[in-house]
């Protein structure tokens, strides 16, 4: 099949053609080969391109910018490439929730609203579902970060045709546990690490997690254990074991407030070593912004919110108010049975075009 992108399509058929131009993460070229050629056939939009983030431009001086933004990589394919429509009217296959859907809005829109009553700037990025220093977006923004300027921004995530504010931060800590090894006939010559890791858990278990209002929307903490690394064979009693933990924390906290949080909870655990293995601060949903306002007007509905961490927060970090809005239901991405409802494509398409037209 051919790679060139057809933006006169609707949008549930549009999006299965983006389902069936694979784009797993670290090979999004082709993908977005596609959407640059089929953006700059539009004489309304500015094009720039950073490796394989392509990012378009109206310039019409309006007094407000907004970005809608969405990542062109996807999880590996589990059998589900092609797509397939059902007689329901739902679309099958990898991409289809999470996030080429919603990509493929941003495409009808960038196509179908040449004089936006706000200037609009679109943002398509790579390797959105790996390391976060892979990510494309987090690329745009340190080299230039002038394309993403903007005074609201959306990113078409899968909500499920709702709003969802913000988002929570994740933070993943390893707390190491030191003993001494000796031969498990004789344990009482050595120290257990793994035992020494028992008090870990049980704060863990103990914890009471926060739970916030923020902008009238109500977030929802986590402290958990997600690895336990430990032991040398079958014999030996093991000299070192390391709990892995994730907090995920509200948008009212700061990246080094949350650091030190997980600090406190463990300060009196025995941990030998404290190291952060990732990091990804959280974003405040910026409701109360005049354009989230408007936004909200234009969708209808009630703002949830975002308890997963997603790029909202880079916006975030450069000051821009941003929330995630798309179709496809969020428990579905990442799944071998991945599906979307085409009304969900449409409903979404026409309350992002009567936002930008009203």
């Amino acid at each position: 099949m051919s790679d060139k992108l057809d933006l006169t399509l609707d949008a549930a058929t549009l999006t299965a053609r983006l389902v069936d131009l694979p784009s797993v993460s670290g090979t999004e070229g082709p993908l977005a080969d596609a959407v640059e050629q089929a953006l700059r056939t539009l004489p309304h939009l500015t094009v720039d391109r950073h490796g394989n983030n392509v990012v378009a431009r109206t310039r019409l001086g309006r007094p407000e910018r907004v970005v809608l933004a969405g990542h062109l990589d996807t999880v590996p394919i589990a059998g589900n490439v092609p797509s397939r429509l059902d007689e329901d009217g739902v679309l099958w296959g990898c991409g289809t929730t999470d996030m080429k859907s919603g990509v493929a809005v941003q495409l009808r829109i960038a196509a179908t609203v040449p004089e936006p009553n706000r200037d609009l700037t679109f943002v398509f990025y790579d390797n959105e579902e790996v390391a976060g220093h892979l990510n494309g977006l987090g690329h745009v923004v340190d080299a230039h970060p002038d394309w993403l300027a903007g005074d609201f921004a959306v990113l078409l995530e899968p909500s499920d045709a709702q709003v969802e504010g913000g988002c929570q931060g994740t933070l993943r800590v390893e707390l190491a546990t030191a003993g001494e090894r000796a031969h498990s006939g004789r344990s009482w010559m050595g120290s257990n690490a793994v035992h020494a890791a028992a008090p870990i858990l049980a704060r863990l278990a103990a914890y009471e997690p926060r739970r916030p209002v923020i902008d009238g929307l109500e977030y929802h903490e986590g402290l958990n254990a997600v690895r336990i690394e430990g032991g040398v064979a079958n014999n030996v009693i093991p000299d070192a074991c390391t709990v892995t933990v994730n907090y995920r924390y509200a948008p009212d906290r700061g990246p080094d407030e949350a650091v030190a949080h997980v600090r406190e909870v463990f300060a009196d655990c025995g941990v030998a070593s404290f190291t952060v293995t990732d990091h990804s601060g959280a974003a405040l949903p910026g409701l109360s912004h005049p354009a989230a306002a408007a936004f909200m007007a234009a969708v209808g509905g009630t703002a949830q919110p975002k308890f997963g961490w997603t790029d909202v927060s880079r916006f975030g970090e450069l000051g821009v108010p941003a929330v995630n809005y798309g179709p496809g239901n969020a428990l579905l991405a990442h799944k071998a049975d991945e599906r979307v409802a085409v009304e969900r494509i449409t409903h979404c398409e026409e309350r992002l075009r009567g936002w930008l037209t009203s």
